[in-house]
């Protein structure tokens, strides 16, 4: 049994195309898997504070060196990661915002960013050399883009701060396998979208 953990990110709601990839998606892993768990954690509609300096004073003091003060400040970013944790199956479902990720997804990944709890440096020491902590974790990353051309070896894929970004990030934690489905043309509409979309939705269907 697998614990699915559904992240969206679109500051739209009814409107979202990247809410309707991970509803499609949802509903097509359940025919297939119909005894896994399901949680959604919301970080469009519902803010996640982004980091202060209350938290970095916080998460980088050993646990038990932290006073009460200084749990506060890492109070839901403690709560967000055991939740990331208890599962091993990620959907995120983002819209490309300015080349990137809103910031409600970008505030959330700092939450999670926390040495010694999703990642580490080898030696216990600053060397660039990084080892991700969570381990037989996949994700899968179903993105809406406007424009088209953002993937590997495309006309685009310089300005792919989005895709390109979370898969690295999410690396680094140890999350390797990474899926990603992206739904372009949003911004062109018609008949072009409705091709994209009918291309995209097959390959959810197909997963």
């Amino acid at each position: 049994m697998n614990k699915v953990l559904i992240i969206n990110a679109s500051v739209r709601n009814e409107r979202s195309h990247s809410r309707k990839l991970t509803q499609l998606f949802e509903e097509n892993w359940k025919k297939k898997n119909p005894n896994d768990i399901f949680t959604y954690r919301e970080v469009g509609l519902q803010e996640i504070p982004p980091i202060n300096e209350k938290w970095i004073a916080s998460a980088f003091v050993k646990p038990e060196d932290r006073t009460e003060e200084n749990q506060l400040g890492v109070a839901l970013s403690d709560r967000l990661i055991k939740e990331f944790k208890e599962h091993n199956i990620y959907v995120i479902g983002t819209p490309m915002y300015n080349w990137s990720i809103p910031s409600g997804l970008k505030s959330y990944i700092d939450q999670l960013m926390r040495i010694n709890e999703t990642w580490k440096f080898r030696s216990g020491e600053p060397d660039s050399d990084y080892v991700g902590l969570l381990k037989n974790k996949k994700m899968f990353i179903l993105s809406s883009r406007g424009d088209t051309g953002y993937g590997e070896n495309e006309k685009n894929e310089h300005m792919n701060f989005q895709t390109t970004y979370l898969k690295f990030v999410f690396g680094i934690m140890g999350i390797e396998d990474v899926s990603v489905i992206s739904l372009d043309n949003e911004e062109f509409g018609g008949e072009l979208f409705e091709t994209s979309k009918r291309k995209i939705y097959q390959e959810i269907e197909r997963i």
